[in-house]
């Protein structure tokens, strides 16, 4: 538990560096994801989920 809590920690960090950095660049990215279907948002997000599985995987074991 302790370590899922480290991942998660280091997650939050790393997704907060570009909102940190250039809130209004990301405000940008945002605005422009709107115009992208949904079906490639969500083969996009199963990709990244999948990629992600992998590497904890690689990891791990």
């Amino acid at each position: 538990m302790k370590f899922m809590l480290s991942v998660l920690g280091v997650v939050l960090i790393i997704e907060g560096i570009p909102w940190f950095l250039s809130p209004r660049m990301m405000q940008k990215a945002l605005r422009q994801l709107t115009a992208i279907p949904e079906s490639s948002l969500r083969i996009l997000g199963a990709l990244l989920m999948f990629c992600g599985l992998l590497l904890v995987y690689l990891a791990v074991g």
